[in-house]
């Protein structure tokens, strides 16, 4: 969608709050011990105290209220009984619905102390994401952001998952345009002025390859290597993107 009056960018950011506090208060109950269903348990809670819905549950049936992927799950982990271990790497891909407008966001959260390696491909999913903001500006093509993310990732030795994007969103979860993550030379139309979309870096420490998990929603990389995914909804502007999901 395009934000165009005050009265949908401030239905947008109430969206994007919902989501945030989801992120924060979710991602402080992540430890070993604890179930993805009882993180996923939290977030049904944080969500109704913002009034807000679970959108993948609402567009698409997803049996559970955010994403919870756990090392080599990319995106789309089901919640249910696994009890997280030390060591792991846990994704958390929140998207609410709230009054009609929507926001989506993810982070990717150590269980404890995780390998270096792995705390790298966090920092650089990170790094991958803010140099994708700053490409997301009006005017600029929309694959300015694929380049900046796919430069960050792979300079500091990780491989991007190309097949999984990001998207436009606001009045449902996926919207157009896709945004990929790698560089696409025929997405160069001009990125417009209030646009609504997501950046969403999701990296591998080995090939850029991934399979689906069988369950119809779970996507894992290919060669089992852990991933990291971090994520924003923003609004384009030509002074530079306005983030929806920021915490705050």
């Amino acid at each position: 969608m395009s934000a165009d009056t005050p009265e949908e960018l401030d239905g947008l950011r109430r969206a994007g709050r919902a989501v945030s506090a989801t992120l924060r208060e979710v991602a402080r109950r992540v430890r070993p011990g604890v179930t993805t269903g009882e993180l996923d348990a939290f977030a049904a809670q944080v969500f109704a105290r913002h009034g807000a819905r679970s959108a993948p549950a609402l567009v698409y049936g997803f049996p559970g209220t955010i994403c919870i992927s756990v090392d080599d799950e990319a995106v789309h982990g089901i919640p249910g009984p696994r009890r997280l271990r030390a060591g792991e790497l846990v994704k958390l891909d929140v998207t609410a619905e709230l009054d009609g407008f929507y926001a989506d966001a993810a982070v990717s959260v150590p269980v404890g102390r995780v390998a270096p390696r792995v705390a790298r491909m966090v920092a650089t999913a990170q790094a991958s994401l803010r140099r994708g903001l700053d490409a997301a500006r009006a005017g600029a093509p929309v694959n300015a952001i694929g380049a900046a993310v796919q430069h960050e990732a792979e300079r500091r030795g990780c491989a991007v998952l190309g097949e999984l994007t990001g998207h436009g969103i606001g009045r449902s979860i996926h919207e157009e345009p896709t945004v990929p993550n790698v560089y696409v030379p025929e997405l160069d139309a001009p990125l417009r002025e209030g646009t609504v979309i997501t950046i969403e870096p999701i990296l591998g420490l080995g090939s850029s390859e991934i399979r689906s998990g069988g369950d119809g929603w779970t996507i894992l990389t290919a060669d089992g290597a852990p991933s990291a995914h971090a994520e924003h909804t923003l609004v384009v502007s030509a002074a530079g993107p306005m983030v929806l999901t920021a915490a705050g």
